[in-house]
């Protein structure tokens, strides 16, 4: 069985840091580009981040631009998200997803991604 599973979430004073993580299993996802989502109560599921199979290329929202850093380990089979410089608009769920054609370019665009996590809730006390 393919998963993703994110970890790191927690509640966090406004200005702290965070870093999640996405492990994956059931197959390996080193050639395959991505991304981190995120969905704030009473709102629509945001493209946070992405990344492409070999790192090379990272892109992020307006919104964490500066603040936020995506990495990726594919000998763990592992992506990350440094969270800092957190604000109280951060607070959501956040969501790791996958694509599942390789060495496909990293993307915003949620329908891309076949294969997504559970979720980690982050929240930012102010």
């Amino acid at each position: 069985q393919v998963q993703l599973v994110e970890s790191g979430g927690g509640l966090v004073q406004a200005g702290g840091s965070l870093r999640l993580s996405c492990a994956g299993s059931g197959r390996t996802f080193r050639r395959n580009a991505m991304g981190w989502f995120r969905q704030a109560p009473g709102k629509e599921r945001e493209f946070v981040a992405a990344i492409r199979w070999n790192g090379g290329n990272t892109y992020y929202a307006d919104s964490v631009k500066g603040r936020f850093t995506i990495s990726r380990d594919n000998a763990k089979n592992t992506m990350y998200l440094q969270m800092n410089s957190l604000n109280a608009e951060d607070t959501a769920v956040y969501y790791c997803a996958a694509d599942a054609t390789a060495l496909g370019i990293a993307t915003m665009v949620e329908y891309e991604y076949d294969y997504w996590g559970q979720g980690t809730q982050v929240t930012v006390s102010s």
